[in-house]
């Protein structure tokens, strides 16, 4: 497999991936902005892939201890590494989040976070190479996702999610009778375009009222130079200093 290494978090974080496979981006750097974890919590990611979403959780919040959960075998042993190499560690099953027993059945967590693929498996944007595919289009429906989420939740455990807005009546549905307290935070590109990404959050025995929080726009309105980030301060703020996202309900 041909690798490249990367930067995340302004260089904080250095780490492999897949050359022609599924490749992080922003995603699940925002995940763990949003994920509101405390020192020494037990962390568990469904789909970890090379474990993106967990290192930088890892980075911002002392002393957790992470699992993960990754489908693709290679890929699991790439987040095990990349976590080893950047002085972190992630105990990686190899499975999917609809096994029987459900993945880590023993165990639950303080928080549950998760990047699930964003499109159904009748998309006509399927791959022919499994990294890739998997990244993109669900193995499993994505309720099983949910369940096994709740299942492996503490009460007042806390789910994190990212995933497309075109997904969200789906994840409404599957979060139903299961958890509480939703928030929903709708990320647009820049002020003027469509809202593309929602970030969804939720608690095990939660009960206040669902909100659906403004809209954010990732970038600024204006151009700016070519060698300048466009990305508003405080998403810049994420994605290179890994800061937390503030939620504002």
């Amino acid at each position: 497999m041909d690798l490249t290494r990367d930067k995340f978090l302004g260089g904080k974080l250095l780490l492999h991936q897949p050359k022609g496979g599924y490749r992080a981006g922003i995603d699940p750097v925002l995940l763990a902005g949003a994920c509101p974890a405390l020192p020494g919590e037990h962390i568990l990611e469904l789909g970890c892939g090379v474990g993106v979403a967990s290192l930088c959780l890892a980075v911002r919040v002392p002393k957790l201890k992470l699992y993960g959960v990754e489908i693709l075998a290679e890929y699991a042993d790439l987040a095990r590494k990349n976590a080893l190499q950047n002085n972190f560690k992630l105990e990686v099953i190899i499975g999917n989040v609809s096994g029987h027993p459900t993945p880590f059945y023993d165990q639950q967590f303080h928080q549950v976070i998760m990047n699930p693929p964003f499109f159904e498996k009748n998309s006509s944007l399927a791959s022919p190479e499994p990294g890739r595919a998997s990244g993109k289009i669900e193995q499993v429906p994505l309720s099983d996702w949910f369940k096994t989420a709740t299942k492996r939740l503490r009460p007042k455990g806390y789910l994190t999610i990212i995933q497309r807005v075109e997904r969200l009546p789906d994840v409404l549905g599957a979060l139903q009778g299961r958890l509480g307290s939703i928030l929903v935070q709708p990320l647009a590109p820049r002020d003027g375009r469509r809202v593309n990404l929602v970030l969804v959050r939720a608690r095990k025995f939660g009960r206040a009222d669902f909100q659906l929080l403004p809209t954010i726009n990732l970038h600024v309105s204006y151009k700016t130079s070519k060698n300048q980030s466009d990305y508003r301060p405080e998403i810049l703020a994420i994605l290179r200093d890994g800061e937390a996202f503030e939620w504002t309900p």
